[in-house]
């Protein structure tokens, strides 16, 4: 399309405006009838009068028709803006692109009416659509991807709480597998939690974790080693047989780290190594 033709259409659009977005929202609202709680009063109105503004600018400033271009920057962020906010509110891919391409409809009919080379003009704008649909789709799974990495990042940090059991001894409870990113975030809890407490014996309790091999192994020894230099010595309990058996049979030395099968028995290895015992408080005999 020349720059004439493309300048034409975009004065078309913007003298039909408000009959072309009643339309488009209208076509929206039919094809998300069961969404429509996702989106706050109004939403779905200013956001399409905020679209069809940006690409109306757009075509009549007679920039080009290619939508990676300079020229469409404007319209690439509104897209990009409305992408993550379904994103977050929970709109699917499809649902998301529907918003761009639902347009296609309203702006066949104008153009029919309107007459002229129909042909031509509907196969630009289709195009141009197409493309900033796809745009949006793209831009939708990387707003999803960067949400799902966050909440991973915020369930790992939840999943290994440090917890003050005694004035110098802390636990940390360990629940499903151990990789090596949340290896990362265990050691960083720990040795924050050391520094923080001033505590010189840190108990790890792997009861929850379901599978111990040979990389597990190595990231709890890591975890070990690095509290080690923080100044606090480590106790790994919850060693349960088939634990024992499977370090024994893949040959991992662990000889100089003290193992417990339970909490309780590392707890009170803890307390011995502090200088203190628990014992049952004597009760008064009762007078007669």
């Amino acid at each position: 399309m020349t720059d004439t033709r493309w300048t034409e259409l975009g004065a078309l659009l913007r003298a039909n405006a408000n009959e072309l977005v009643g339309q488009w929202v209208r076509r929206q609202q039919e094809d998300l009838s069961l969404r429509n709680n996702l989106l706050k009063a109004g939403e779905l109105d200013q956001q399409s009068r905020e679209f069809l503004e940006a690409l109306v600018r757009t075509m009549q400033s007679g920039g080009s028709t290619d939508t990676n271009s300079e020229s469409w920057s404007a319209v690439r962020d509104l897209l990009a803006t409305v992408s993550r906010s379904r994103a977050r509110q929970g709109f699917t891919p499809v649902e998301t692109a529907t918003f761009v391409f639902s347009l296609k409809q309203p702006l066949f009919e104008l153009l029919q009416r309107s007459g002229g080379d129909i042909v031509q003009n509907m196969w630009q704008v289709t195009q141009v659509l197409d493309s900033l649909g796809l745009y949006t789709t793209e831009t939708f799974q990387r707003s999803r991807e960067e949400i799902i990495a966050r909440q991973q990042q915020e369930l790992m940090e939840l999943s290994t709480p440090v917890v003050e059991l005694w004035h110098g001894v802390l636990a940390l409870p360990l629940i499903g597998t151990l990789d090596s990113a949340r290896t990362q975030v265990v050691m960083e809890s720990l040795l924050q939690a050391i520094v923080d407490t001033g505590s010189s014996i840190a108990i790890i309790d792997i009861t929850g974790v379901p599978v111990v091999d040979t990389l597990v192994a190595q990231h709890l020894l890591k975890t070990v080693a690095a509290a080690r230099l923080m100044g606090a010595d480590c106790i790994i309990s919850g060693i349960r047989p088939q634990i024992a058996q499977t370090i024994v049979h893949l040959g991992v030395e662990i000889n100089d780290v003290v193992t417990k099968a339970t909490l309780a028995d590392a707890f009170a290895i803890a307390l011995t190594r502090l200088g203190l015992t628990v014992g049952r408080r004597r009760v008064p005999a009762k007078e007669s």
